[in-house]
Parts: structure tokens; C-alpha cells; sequence
């Protein structure tokens, strides 16, 4: 390698599409970028991991301009990030809505379950008659 050439890093991104195919999206960010250092999915102010965008847009090639709102203490965040902060800031997002759709799954399957052995408990003592449908 040339001692003049930059050195870049890279983040891959996979993403399903509708028609159900895989792609892998590559950015390359140049080393040195500047802008406003800190995770973004902590409150400066409480610490609180809890946290939403709630409006980011692209301030340049290299920078996001990124509005956080912090429910636990109502903080708002305003500043200019790098593209490797707003991708470490994604990928958390969408662990917590994976996180989130695991769960509602799960309280989902508990409820249905209970829902059936409530049905056949009722059945099995005749408190279900045809006139019920």
C-alpha cells in the first residue's frame, strides 16, 4: 500500500427485500470524518438508553444531521454525527425493534395458548352451547 493513500473502513448492511432476496449494502467512510463524537443511544444528560430519532437527514457525503428525543427525561438531541455513529445508532434500533417483535411474539403465543385452555376447559364442562355461534 502507498504511504499516501487513505485508509477507509467500511460498514456492510444486509436488507430483505419484498421479493424475498438478500442484498448486502457497502459504505465506505474515509478515516478522520469529523463531527459530534458520543453514542447516540445514550442521554448525555440521564444515561438512559431509551431513545428515538426523531428526524435525521443527510448533512453531507460524510455527516448525518440528527434530531434524539430521550423519553425518560424528555431530552432533545440535536447535532451533527458521523455515518459510522448513525450506523452504530441503526444497528442498535434494529435490535431493539427485533427485540421488541420477539417479545410481542412471545406474549402473543402465551395469550393464544391460555385463550385455547380456557376453550377447552369451557367445552369440557358443556358451557359452550350452539347458540354461542
Amino acid at each position: 500500500m502507498d504511504g499516501n493513500e487513505e485508509r477507509t473502513s467500511h460498514h456492510v448492511k444486509r436488507l430483505q427485500l419484498p421479493s424475498g432476496k438478500t442484498i448486502e449494502v457497502i459504505r465506505f467512510d474515509d478515516a478522520g470524518v469529523g463531527g459530534q463524537e458520543g453514542e447516540l443511544h445514550c442521554c448525555t444528560g440521564c444515561g438512559s438508553e431509551l431513545v428515538y430519532p426523531m428526524k435525521w437527514t443527510e448533512a453531507d457525503e460524510r455527516t448525518w444531521q440528527v434530531t434524539l428525543r430521550y423519553p425518560e427525561c424528555e431530552a432533545v438531541r440535536e447535532g451533527v454525527f458521523t455515518q459510522a455513529s448513525v450506523d452504530d445508532f441503526d444497528e442498535r434500533l434494529d435490535a431493539g425493534t427485533s427485540a421488541l417483535v420477539g417479545d410481542l411474539r412471545r406474549l402473543t403465543r402465551a395469550n393464544m395458548s391460555a385463550e385455547g385452555e380456557r376453550f377447552l376447559a369451557a367445552l369440557a364442562v358443556d358451557a359452550i352451547l350452539p347458540e354461542d355461534f
